[in-house]
């Protein structure tokens, strides 16, 4: 049994290894922790550093993330996340964590 079965159909937050974030429905995995989420979305976060930037959030629908590019995934707080206006939101970008050849 997998680890994202206790998951499945329910609200997820990835990270991958290039350091992006996202937030969807776990519609579905498999073996590999393939994954294929539902009303995605992936969330930019404003960086603290730059002041033109701007916190970006981008709907994908459905969208499927490979498993060997995920870093971590966790079940949200669906009345939390409601509360969250993501626009308002500043922090540092995510590290890679992926080798440099």
């Amino acid at each position: 049994m997998s680890y994202l079965a206790p998951f499945q159909d329910q609200r997820v937050s990835i990270i991958t290894t290039d350091g992006r974030f996202f937030i969807g429905l776990l519609k579905f995995f498999d073996l590999s922790t393939n994954v294929v989420l539902q009303d995605t979305k992936e969330i930019i976060i404003k960086d603290i550093q730059d002041e033109e930037d701007q916190t970006q959030v981008i709907d994908l629908g459905v969208y499927l993330i490979r498993g060997d590019c995920m870093v971590c995934c966790g079940l949200n707080d669906e009345q939390l996340e409601n509360q969250i206006d993501w626009m308002t939101v500043e922090g540092e970008p995510l590290k890679t964590t992926k080798n440099k050849i």
